[in-house]
C-alpha cells in the first residue's frame, strides 16, 4: 500500500496542490485579523470590511502597515486560486506530463509562500529606489509565469 509520502514525481500531486493553494490565504487571514491585534477588528459577519477596519483603527503605523498587507494578500491568494486550479486542470486534461505538472505545481506553491512572507513582512522593511521592482513583485512574476508555463504547455499538447 502506497504512503502519501511515499508518492514520488511520478505519481500526479498536482491536483493536491490545489489544497494548500486554498490554504495559503488563509493564513493571511489568520495574521490579519483572527489571530493577534487585529483580532478585535475582525467582523465574522462581515469579513470583506476588515481592511476598513484596520484603516480606521487606533494602533502604531507599523503595526497596522503589516497587517494591511496581510489583508491584501489574502485577498490576492484567493484572486490567483482559480487561474492556478484552472492551469493545473488544464495541463492534467491536455495530457502534459506528469513530473512537469508536479514541478510546476509545487513550484507555484512554494513561489506563493515566499510571496505571502515578502507582501507581509519584507515589504514594510524594503527601500526602494526611483526605478526599482518591489521584491514582491518579481515574486508575483515568478509565480505567474509557472501558471502561463501549463496553460502554453497544455495548449502545445
Amino acid at each position: 500500500m502506497a504512503s502519501v509520502f511515499n508518492i514520488g514525481l511520478d505519481r500526479n500531486i498536482s491536483y493536491f496542490m490545489v489544497i494548500p493553494a486554498l490554504i495559503l490565504p488563509l493564513s493571511a487571514r489568520y495574521i490579519s485579523g483572527i489571530s493577534g491585534p487585529g483580532r478585535k477588528l475582525f467582523d465574522k459577519k462581515n469579513p470583506r470590511g476588515h481592511a476598513d477596519a484596520l484603516k480606521n483603527a487606533e494602533m502604531d503605523e507599523e503595526l497596522r502597515g503589516k497587517l494591511m498587507r496581510a489583508e491584501a494578500c489574502c485577498a490576492n491568494g484567493f484572486e490567483a486560486l482559480p487561474l492556478f486550479a484552472a492551469a493545473v486542470t488544464a495541463g492534467n486534461a491536455a495530457g502534459v506530463p506528469t513530473r512537469t505538472m508536479n514541478l510546476l505545481s509545487v513550484g507555484w506553491i512554494a513561489s506563493r509562500v515566499l510571496y505571502t512572507y515578502v507582501f507581509i513582512w519584507y515589504q514594510g522593511t524594503e527601500k526602494l529606489g526611483y526605478k526599482s521592482v518591489p521584491m514582491r513583485t518579481k515574486v508575483w512574476t515568478v509565480g505567474i509565469s509557472m501558471i502561463m508555463s501549463m496553460f502554453v504547455l497544455a495548449g502545445l499538447q
